[in-house]
């Protein structure tokens, strides 16, 4: 950041009294602009014993295959957004059910949290973020292709919780990328 947002004067990084960590602050009007990590809300849409999953056609991990996820907007609830990312991805209507997982990732400063879901119906069809859009049987989804570590271990997780007839939450952090 090199310029605030209230006054458009040059900002400067340090920390402000009573702080712990660096922040910019305007060297004029003296706002603090904190910077937060970013909210990924998704969910695990399901019909039947089937998981609906959509193949990126955007970056990153293009043409790779994740759940129906993005950034959380201002003014929505967590389920709103759940909600609006399938609908925006997959062209798919949800009830969105119990918060299923809470991923941490502090080296790229998000925070990942994916509901359990109930597809509506079977009119989807790939959203503008989207290739493709497919139900998969357990045994049919690619998990080499899978785009992200934060999609493809829940998601493991919750088919083998489902086998087992026990579905809890789970809070964990991935510290370092993979897949």
């Amino acid at each position: 950041m090199r310029f605030c947002s209230s006054c458009s004067a040059a900002v400067v990084l340090h920390i402000p009294e009573g702080d712990t960590l660096p922040r910019f602050v305007c060297s004029t009007c003296h706002t603090i602009h904190y910077q937060n990590p970013k909210m990924i809300i998704g969910c695990i849409p399901e019909w039947k014993d089937k998981i609906l999953l959509c193949r990126r056609a955007i970056a990153p991990r293009q043409g790779k295959w994740t759940v129906p996820a993005g950034f959380m907007e201002n003014n929505e609830t967590l389920a709103q957004a759940a909600a609006r990312e399938t609908l925006e991805e997959a062209n798919a209507r949800v009830e969105i059910g119990d918060l299923y997982a809470a991923y941490s990732l502090p080296h790229i400063s998000q925070v990942y949290l994916l509901f359990r879901a109930r597809l509506l119906d079977m009119d989807f069809s790939p959203g503008i973020e989207s290739l493709e859009v497919k139900l998969f049987d357990e045994h049919e989804i690619p998990w080499d292709e899978m785009a992200f570590r934060v999609i493809h271990d829940p998601l493991k997780r919750y088919l083998e919780e489902r086998r087992q007839g026990k579905i809890s939450f789970y809070l964990s952090a991935i510290d370092q990328p993979s897949l």
